[in-house]
């Protein structure tokens, strides 16, 4: 039998010298890369030429703006907020303060202004990182911080510019020590903040490495907000604890995507369903475009692909299928990862046909996030992933007692390294998702295999009871809607047309493809739609039908990693 893959293996070497306990904290963690790797390029970005800084490089400017926070009077326990877009000096900051000593506090940039302000006096922070978006909005005395600093040339107090001459040596910290706070709600009254540990963090991504091979000559590249702790984790941290290039994309704009993608040689690119949905189905289209000739032979060569794949382990699609994947600027990728959501499993079938490795993976953000992804050798279509070593998980039922119903879903709880502190200065909330014997209570309603590997059904809080006591799950039905390209967005959710009987039934709320609906006029749209939802319905069991449907003219709110706010909806 094959000796296991050991990727943490490396620690060996610097355990009792760099670092003393069972995990490196995040900035020993990026000192071992710096020994490493010390001349890779660390941090990158196309502005619109190549600007880049090495790891040696970047662990100088780290320590630099770290001794400026030093002179501010930030030291270990404080809190240091980040808010701004993707970038070398976004990174450089969240280093920064960790370095010397203090917990990052990473916040969404695109929020509004009382979000904004809400999420900073939750903080109750000394220094904050700030992008020019955000630069008036956001005076230092309204908040209690000492200073703020800028993540952009255009403003006074510029990051690069206020760091000192001499970079300081990185305070030492435990692996127990607060890394991060990840705030995931600031719209009204008290937000969550959760507390991820250096250990929760570190601990998180060399266990992943077990699921998936990453390597110092990869290019990552960093699309989605790095405040969110998907990409954090993912992207940022998993480079930097092998030495791989991290590339800061700019704009969510297709152009600008495919752009970076082929200049920078991308082999690792991670996205939201939304992005991979749109990515296939423009590659489906331009396939289509050809003829229907070319359309069944290429269909029926992907599918031929998929399964030598799956089957034998040899991918022949880069070669197939090259001209295309050229086109799509996916040449170079090596893996695709999917996270922040479902993705149907159609949509990743068709990547692998293609001949790109598509990973799915599952996790919150109170378990630092991943609790597994799809092995690339042993994937399994519609699992979000096997769960990654140092997880233990299990189903309990909904209600919190008795037994999970006859098909074995329930709600999914975990335990493990990875999973956080606590809600920062809440213990009721705190107290609230965790079970009497300590496992968290995630929230989402699934079902494990005898081969650990999770499915997951849907949200509990979203759960719709049909009348004839049936439980349906919103999200299993708008995963049927991912490759209907005339929609832009969809939600199905319960409504009760009685309230006499207060008897739900579904509807779905729709909103078209602005580009595709603009030549169009309000019936024949609606008659698309219908069509649409009819054919969806037609593959679903009677008691999942939807019996209404809305078309929108206006589109839902969403987040930043680009998932309709179900709440925010009246």
């Amino acid at each position: 039998m094959p000796q296991q893959r050991k990727p943490d293996a490396f620690l060996d070497e610097f355990r009792g010298r760099v670092f003393t306990g069972q995990w490196p904290t995040l900035t020993e963690l990026f000192a071992i890369s710096v020994e490493r790797f010390g001349e890779r390029a660390c941090f990158t970005v196309y502005d619109p030429e190549r600007l880049s800084l090495s790891y040696a490089e970047a662990l100088d400017m780290v320590g630099r703006v770290a001794a400026k926070l030093a002179a501010l009077g930030v030291g270990r326990g404080d809190r240091v907020v980040v808010t701004g877009k993707n970038g070398p000096e976004w990174a450089v900051a969240w280093l920064a303060a960790l370095h010397a000593g203090a917990t990052v506090v990473p916040i969404d940039c695109q929020i509004h202004r009382d979000e904004t302000a809400n999420l900073l006096r939750a903080a109750d922070a000394k220094v904050a990182f700030v992008d020019e978006e955000k630069w008036d909005e956001i005076e230092p005395a309204d908040f209690g911080l000492v200073a703020k600093l800028s993540l952009s040339r255009n403003k006074s107090s510029y990051i690069y510019d206020e760091a000192l001459a001499t970079p300081m040596a990185r305070v030492q910290l435990e692996e127990t020590d607060l890394a991060a706070i990840m705030f995931t709600s600031g719209t009204t009254g008290v937000p969550k903040g959760v507390m991820l540990t250096h250990r929760n963090l570190v601990s998180d991504c060399l266990l992943a490495q077990y699921n998936l091979t990453i390597l110092p000559t990869d290019v990552f590249y960093a699309l989605l907000p790095i405040h969110h702790s998907y990409t954090m984790l993912a992207v940022f941290i998993e480079a930097l604890s092998v030495g791989a290039e991290i590339v800061f994309g700019k704009r969510m704009a297709t152009s600008q995507i495919l752009r970076d993608l082929k200049q920078a040689n991308i082999t690792m690119f991670l996205g939201v369903p939304l992005l991979f949905n749109k990515l296939i189905a423009g590659i489906l289209k331009g396939i289509s475009d050809k003829g229907p000739l070319v359309n069944a032979l290429v269909r029926g060569l992907m599918s031929v692909s998929g399964a030598i794949k799956k089957v034998t382990g040899i991918n022949p699609g880069k070669t197939l299928f090259g001209s295309i994947l050229d086109k799509a600027s996916l040449r170079t990728i090596r893996i695709c990862i999917s996270g922040g959501g479902p993705l149907a499993p159609s949509v990743f079938r068709l990547y692998n046909q293609l001949g790109i490795d598509f990973i799915q993976g599952y996790g919150l953000t109170e378990t630092s996030p991943i609790l597994t992804l799809n092995p690339v050798e042993r994937y399994k279509v519609t699992s979000v992933g096997k769960l990654i070593p140092g997880v233990e998980a299990k189903i309990i039922p909904l209600d919190g007692e008795g037994k999970p119903d006859p098909s074995g879903q329930g709600e999914i709880v975990v335990k493990g390294s990875m999973v956080m502190q606590g809600y920062f200065r809440a213990p009721e909330e705190t107290a609230k998702v965790f079970t009497a014997d300590g496992w968290f209570r995630t929230g989402d309603v699934g079902w494990i295999d005898a081969d650990n590997y999770v499915y997951l059904t849907g949200r509990a809080k979203n759960l719709i009871v049909s009348g004839g006591g049936k439980n349906v799950y919103p999200e299993e039905i708008e995963n049927r809607f991912q490759l209907f390209p005339e929609l832009d967005q969809v939600l199905v959710r319960g409504w009760v047309p009685d309230a006499s009987t207060a008897e739900e039934e579904i509807e779905v709320l729709v909103y078209p493809e602005a580009e595709w609906a603009r030549g169009r006029d309000a019936s024949q749209v609606r008659a698309r739609v219908d069509a649409i939802v009819a054919e969806v319905n037609g593959k679903l069991l009677p008691y999942q039908r939807m019996s209404r449907t809305v078309v929108l003219d206006k589109a839902m709110e969403m987040t930043t990693t680009k998932k309709v706010r179900r709440f925010a909806i009246g």
